[in-house]
């Protein structure tokens, strides 16, 4: 018997990745990109919305919620950026930890995917995209889930907010949510738990919003051959995320500025083996990083030219660490400034043509600094626009990479720089009242990429080298809404071309551990006033990989059904199955796949 009870964030809005308020190039979806935001392994995270947007790709280690690296348009996991507000959230350790992002989904809007020159102004060190979200205006509520699942899953989690007006314009507003997650997983050594606490502090007026994010997370999970591709080791994990977030934006005529700062902590305790572990010494792998940042984002008119600005100081340390310490520094600061006027240079009342051009200043105490330009032309005309870009992005390696030994299974390399990125892309879109769709093509040149590289001779001998590599791709998107019936998907084509720069290495994890071929399709089907089904489904046809034990290709399904009783003053019952097909494709190489689960949520909100 499987049961499970309904997490905290079904009161959020079923809404995929859609663009947040305050991006630049705004999007309205007509329909869900994703069709369930509920797992069915442990309470929802941000990363589960990522698992089955057609413009991310999530390559999980067992659960997604557990530990996950998410990649867009074939980059590796330190390409992808996850924003909050005003500031980028960085780990500075590795990248694996980026999506450890501590806060409740239902205390953030829908994220925004920002590629392009969209990400090189709102992101931070991340040289594909950036992941961005909003802080949506608190609103007086309460939820309480509770549930049991298979492979001995156990749920509870509780959230409430209030809120005060404190004058003719002006709204105090708290709210506060704790969830805890335990079981034993799809896979022997496969155990997991969690616990999320948020406290949510927010002053609104008509035009500003002030907010104040207390986020702390602990995580401990194990699954087998998790990072190192030998299903053999129960490796496990203890991450423990502390964040303190403060974001204040304000509405301007014509356009707004926000400014934020965060400061976190992360502490790692990873073992390869749960079988010999280790504490205080070298092999223990515990790790400790601090980050400080500060930033702005912005948008306003002067005359005919919009400008878009925005800018990131960051701080971070590598704390303590029993392993990485083979590198020439434990410090780091980093600064990120951009600017990006565009002028409408034709206007006939049926058609618009926009030029953007701008530039980006990276620039850190360890690595120097670039200069990187970007440039752009829109046309609109009625429901449909074309988008022409170049944009240059850079940046810098973690910890991990700078500072592990320089043999074994994942090698450091202290002279490893700074990367970069040159992306020429072009999109076509059509949007109506109840239909959107975006076709894109891009090329782009990875110089310096960080990854870590081998001989497949030698596989067990890894070492984080800068390899070069030629991305083609091609994206086609839409989403459509019935009265009745939602349906969202996708189809991504990619092809790469490495250069190793050494005829010794001939073979790379991440960089090439990407899907050739990818649909994805979303639907929601409201049956009745009472009754849902929702469905996600993904095919896909990976490159070829030695390593890889499973097959290349794979259909993924998650699958749901949600029903309210008659007059049931705010009970919801539903029941869902990740892994319908109970598919064994290895996300990544060597390491086994999460098995097939099924959950009962139930839910009360006031």
């Amino acid at each position: 018997m499987i049961l499970l009870v309904l997490g905290a964030a079904a009161d959020v809005a079923n809404t995929g990745m859609v663009a947040a308020d305050e991006p630049p190039a705004e999007i309205v979806v007509s329909a869900t990109r994703v069709a369930n935001t509920q797992p069915a392994g442990s309470f929802p995270a941000p990363a589960t919305l990522w698992r089955y947007d057609a413009r991310t790709e999530l390559q999980s280690r067992g659960v997604a919620e557990g530990q996950a690296d998410v990649t867009v348009r074939g980059g590796v996991f330190e390409n992808t950026g996850i924003a909050v507000g005003a500031v980028t959230i960085t780990d500075p350790q590795t990248g694996h930890y980026t999506a450890e992002l501590p806060i409740d989904p239902a205390f953030l809007s829908s994220p925004a995917l920002l590629t392009g020159s969209d990400n090189a102004i709102a992101g931070f060190n991340s040289n594909v995209a950036t992941i961005a979200y909003a802080i949506p205006a608190v609103t007086a509520a309460g939820t309480i889930a509770l549930g049991a699942g298979s492979d001995v899953l156990r749920y509870q989690s509780l959230r409430v907010a209030g809120t005060r007006e404190t004058g003719a314009d002006a709204t105090l507003a708290a709210a506060a949510s704790v969830a805890f997650s335990r079981g034993e997983g799809s896979q022997p050594a496969g155990d997991h738990d969690f616990a999320r606490y948020n406290v949510h502090l927010q002053r609104a007026t008509g035009a500003a919003q002030t907010d104040l994010l207390l986020a702390y997370q602990d995580k401990f999970y194990g699954w087998p051959g998790a990072y190192t591709g030998f299903a053999n080791l129960l490796e496990t994990d203890h991450t423990k995320t502390t964040l303190v977030l403060m974001n204040h934006r304000v509405d301007l005529a014509g356009g707004w500025l926000q400014v934020g700062a965060y400061h976190r902590r992360l502490e790692d305790d990873y073992d390869f083996d749960r079988l010999t572990e280790e504490s205080g010494v070298p092999g223990a792998f515990e790790h400790e990083t601090v980050v400080r940042a500060a930033g702005f984002q912005g948008l306003f008119t002067t005359g005919r030219v919009d400008w878009r600005i925005g800018g990131q100081l960051t701080a971070d340390e590598l704390v303590r660490s029993t392993d990485l310490t083979n590198g020439d520094f434990d410090t780091r600061r980093y600064l990120k400034l951009g600017v990006m006027p565009s002028v409408g240079v034709l206007d006939t009342g049926d058609a618009r043509v926009t030029l953007r051009a701008g530039l980006t200043l990276d620039d850190s105490n360890r690595d120097g600094s670039e200069v990187s330009p970007l440039v752009g032309v829109v046309l609109e005309r009625g429901p449909v626009t074309l988008d022409l870009e170049y944009a240059v992005t850079t940046q810098v390696p973690g910890y991990t990479a700078l500072k592990s030994g320089p043999a074994g299974l994942f090698g450091g390399n202290p002279d490893l720089g700074r990367e970069t990125a040159r992306q020429l892309a072009l999109s076509a879109g059509w949007k109506a009242s109840d239909l959107e769709a975006t076709f894109t093509v891009f090329r782009r040149t990875d110089d310096d990429l960080v990854d870590w590289t081998y001989s497949r001779a030698a596989p067990l001998a890894r070492q984080a080298n800068p390899l070069d590599a030629d991305v083609l791709g091609i994206e086609a998107l839409f989403a459509r809404r019935w009265e009745r019936l939602e349906v969202a998907g996708g189809y991504t084509w990619l092809d790469k071309e490495p250069d190793f720069g050494s005829a010794e290495v001939d073979a790379s994890f991440y960089a090439l551990n990407y899907a050739r071929h990818r649909a994805t399709l979303a639907t929601t089907w409201h049956a009745t006033e009472r009754t849902s089904w929702r469905i996600d489904a993904e095919y896909r046809a990976q490159r070829d990989n030695p390593l890889r034990t499973s097959g290349s290709e794979a259909m993924l399904v998650s699958a749901s059904v949600a029903w309210e009783p008659p007059d049931g003053d705010g009970v919801a019952l539903a029941l869902i199955a990740d892994n319908v097909t109970d598919s064994d494709y290895q996300p990544f190489p060597g390491t086994p796949a999460s098995g097939r689960q099924l959950a009962l949520h139930l839910q009360y909100t006031w």
